[in-house]
């Protein structure tokens, strides 16, 4: 028996990283999904979170009102830690570029980007201290230093670890938006 709510699904899973043409331009979007280390993560974050309000829970109802408090706090912690995770990356609109990190968010305007390219070098495996060979988006802004800035996206961070096949679409798609705004 075919499940025709799952069949209309599959159908559009290919151009789920394209922005359709009445969609507003204007709204920062990802152009790609998060990764399933991200999304691993952030579950297993969640997970943790869960056994901790339960304690919190359980430590209210002997009496410690005080100490469940601060668990209530270490949980409430945890659960944000998690949902920011789930929002870093590149975001992209009609207005420029977006990288958002774990404590810090920067945004280039269209209009001080000189360039948006793959390069192969070194890049950072899981955001850890280690390297390994790979690909990097990087954005090259316009001015006096017209230095990199960290790349946008790595063939080896959470998002695209395994995926190559993503993380090209992810390049190609952002390198359209840049191409699309610089010109205005």
């Amino acid at each position: 028996m075919p499940l025709p709510f799952l069949t209309a699904d599959r159908a559009f899973d290919t151009a789920d990283d394209v922005a359709l043409p009445y969609d507003d331009r204007d709204l920062w979007r990802r152009p790609y999904r998060p990764g399933p280390w991200r999304v691993g993560t952030a579950a297993l974050m969640l997970l943790l979170a869960s056994f901790v309000l339960f304690a919190a829970v359980i430590i209210a109802a002997t009496g410690g009102v005080s100490s469940a408090g601060v668990v209530f706090g270490v949980a409430v912690v945890v659960i944000l830690c998690a949902l920011r995770m789930l929002r870093m990356g590149a975001w992209v609109s009609a207005h420029g570029v977006r990288q958002v990190g774990f404590l810090t968010t920067r945004t280039v305007a269209w209009q001080q980007v000189a360039s948006v390219r793959t390069v192969q070098q070194p890049v950072r495996w899981l955001g850890l201290p280690r390297t390994v060979q790979g690909q990097a988006l990087l954005l090259v802004r316009n001015g006096r230093s017209a230095e990199p800035m960290a790349p946008l996206l790595t063939t080896h961070n959470s998002d695209f670890l395994a995926r190559d096949g993503a993380f090209n679409r992810a390049a190609d798609a952002v390198e359209a938006w840049a191409a699309e705004y610089r010109r205005d």
